[in-house]
C-alpha cells in the first residue's frame, strides 16, 4: 500500500469511528430548517451534505481543511525556484488533512507520472468527434472513454467486498487525476493547433507538465497555472459539479462516470462557463469604447448600460460569498507581482473599483464583489492562451482534485445513495392550506 493510501486509510478509519459515535448520540438532532423558498429555489443553503476537503465561509471564503488561500500560498510546497503552491500538495492536504512535505509532494508527482499513460482508444474516441465540438464535450467523452479501465468497476464485477470500495476508488482517483492533463492537452492541440501534439515531460510537476503539453514554456505561465489549478480545485460540496460528482458516485458509479457527469455540470453557463462570459464581456466593452485603456468613468457608463439592458455583470456576485473572493485576490496579487503593465489586467482592476459600488446602489445585490472568474481570463490571455472556449477545461482539470478526493472520503465512510424527498405544487398548496387552517 502506497504512503498516501496508507495515511488516508488510517485517517479515514478514525473519522469513520468518530462519525459513528456522533450519529449514535446526536443523529436525531435537527441541524437546519427548510423554507418553501429553498424548496423552489434550488435547495439553496440547505445543510444536508458531508464534504471533507473544503468548507466555504461567507466572510472568509474557501478553506481547504481549515487553511485559507493565503495560508496555502505560504505553506504548501513549491516547484524549485517557484513562488506558487504545487497542486499536488493541495490534493495531499484534502485527502488527509495534513500539509505535506516536499518529499511527499515529490513522491506524489512521480506516482502520477507513472500512472499518466492514456490508452490509445481514448484519443481515437476524441478524434472521432467533429473539430468544432466544444472542448468540454470532448473532455467529458474523453473521461468516459477511459471508464473501461476503472479498477472499481472491474473489481465490483468480480464481487468486491464493501470494505474494499474505498481502495478501488482511490486507485481510480489517482489514475484519473494523473491522466487528465494529457487528455486535456490533447483536446487543446487537436482543436486549436491542427493536432500538433506535444509529448509529456515527466521531469516537470503536474501543472508544469500540463502547461508544457498545451504548448507554453514561459516559466511565468507555469507558475500562474500552478496557482490556477490550486485555487480552482474545490469550493465545498454544494456547487453543481461537486454535487454532481457526489450524487452520481453515491450510486456506486465509478469515478470516471461520476467525474464525466461533473464536467457536464461544469460546462453550464451558470457554473464553469462563467469565465468565458467575463472575457467576452470585457472584449466587447473594449471594442465598443474603442480603447484598450478605458477610464473608470467610461467603464462605469458601460456597466450601467449593461444593467439597463437587463443583463448581469459577468464575474460579479456569488451564491455564498459576501466579500471579494479570495481566489480573485490571489490572482490579483500574482498579477501585481508579475504582470502589472498588462492593459487587460488593468481593466480588470478598474472594473473591481467600479462595479461593487454600482451593484450596491441597486439595493438588491447581497454580494457585489468579484468571484474567481472575474480575473482568470485576463491572465490567460496575457500569457497567450486566448482560446476562451477552452478555459472551462482548465477549470475541470483543477476541480478533479477536490471532487475526487471527496469521492474517496464518501466511499471510505460508506455514505449512502443520495435520495432527497421531492414534492409537487399541489402537495405544497395542500400543506399550506392545512397549516393555515390549523393556525386559524
Amino acid at each position: 500500500m502506497d504512503q498516501l493510501k496508507q495515511l488516508f486509510y488510517e485517517k479515514a478509519q478514525n473519522a469513520a469511528k468518530e462519525v459513528k459515535e456522533l450519529l449514535k448520540e446526536h443523529g436525531d438532532k435537527k441541524v437546519d430548517d427548510v423554507l418553501l423558498d429553498q424548496v423552489f429555489g434550488g435547495m439553496r443553503d440547505i445543510t444536508c451534505m458531508l464534504w471533507e476537503p473544503s468548507l466555504l465561509d461567507a466572510e472568509e471564503g474557501i478553506r481547504f481543511r481549515g487553511y485559507s488561500i493565503p495560508e496555502l500560498r505560504e505553506k504548501l510546497p513549491r516547484a524549485e525556484g517557484g513562488t506558487e503552491p504545487l497542486p499536488e500538495g493541495l490534493f495531499w492536504l484534502m485527502m488527509v488533512g495534513e500539509i505535506p512535505t516536499k518529499e511527499q509532494v515529490k513522491w506524489l508527482t512521480e506516482n502520477w507520472n507513472r500512472r499518466a499513460n492514456v490508452p490509445e482508444h481514448v484519443f481515437r474516441a476524441i478524434d472521432s468527434l467533429p473539430h468544432d465540438t466544444h472542448p468540454m464535450t470532448q473532455l467529458s467523452i474523453g473521461v468516459l472513454a477511459m471508464q473501461n479501465t476503472s479498477v472499481f468497476a472491474q473489481r465490483y464485477n468480480t464481487g468486491m467486498n464493501k470494505s474494499e470500495y474505498w481502495d478501488a476508488t482511490y486507485e481510480d482517483t489517482m489514475n484519473l487525476v494523473a491522466r487528465l492533463p494529457r487528455v486535456a492537452a490533447y483536446i487543446f492541440r487537436r482543436t486549436y493547433h491542427n493536432g500538433e501534439h506535444i509529448l509529456p515531460d515527466i521531469s516537470l510537476d503536474w501543472a508544469g507538465n500540463y502547461t508544457h503539453m498545451l504548448g507554453f514554456n514561459d516559466e511565468g505561465f507555469h507558475e500562474y497555472m500552478r496557482l490556477f489549478l490550486t485555487i480552482h480545485a474545490d469550493h465545498e460540496g454544494g456547487n453543481a459539479s461537486a454535487h454532481t460528482t457526489h450524487l452520481v458516485g453515491s450510486t456506486l458509479s465509478d469515478p470516471y462516470l461520476a467525474f464525466s457527469a461533473a464536467m457536464n455540470a461544469l460546462a453550464g453557463p451558470l457554473h464553469g462557463l462563467a469565465n468565458q462570459e467575463v472575457i467576452r464581456w470585457i472584449q466587447k466593452m473594449v471594442d465598443t469604447l474603442g480603447t484598450s485603456k478605458p477610464t473608470r468613468e467610461q467603464i462605469s457608463e458601460y456597466v450601467k448600460s449593461t444593467l439597463t439592458g437587463g443583463r448581469v455583470i459577468p464575474g460579479y456576485g456569488h451564491a455564498v460569498l459576501r466579500k471579494p473572493d479570495p481566489r480573485f485576490m490571489a490572482q490579483r496579487q500574482f498579477a501585481e507581482d508579475n504582470i502589472p503593465d498588462s492593459d487587460l489586467v488593468k481593466i480588470v482592476w478598474k472594473i473591481f473599483d467600479v462595479v461593487p459600488p454600482i451593484l450596491s446602489s441597486l439595493g438588491k445585490v447581497k454580494n457585489p464583489w468579484p468571484n474567481v472568474d472575474a480575473h482568470s481570463g485576463a491572465m490567460l490571455i496575457h500569457y497567450g492562451l486566448k482560446e476562451f472556449n477552452y478555459y472551462t477545461v482548465l477549470f475541470g482539470v483543477s476541480r478533479s482534485l477536490g471532487v475526487l478526493a471527496a469521492t474517496c472520503w464518501s466511499r471510505v465512510l460508506g455514505l449512502p445513495l443520495e435520495r432527497p424527498k421531492s414534492v409537487t405544487i399541489d402537495w405544497v398548496k395542500e400543506y399550506l392550506a392545512k397549516e393555515y387552517k390549523a393556525v386559524v
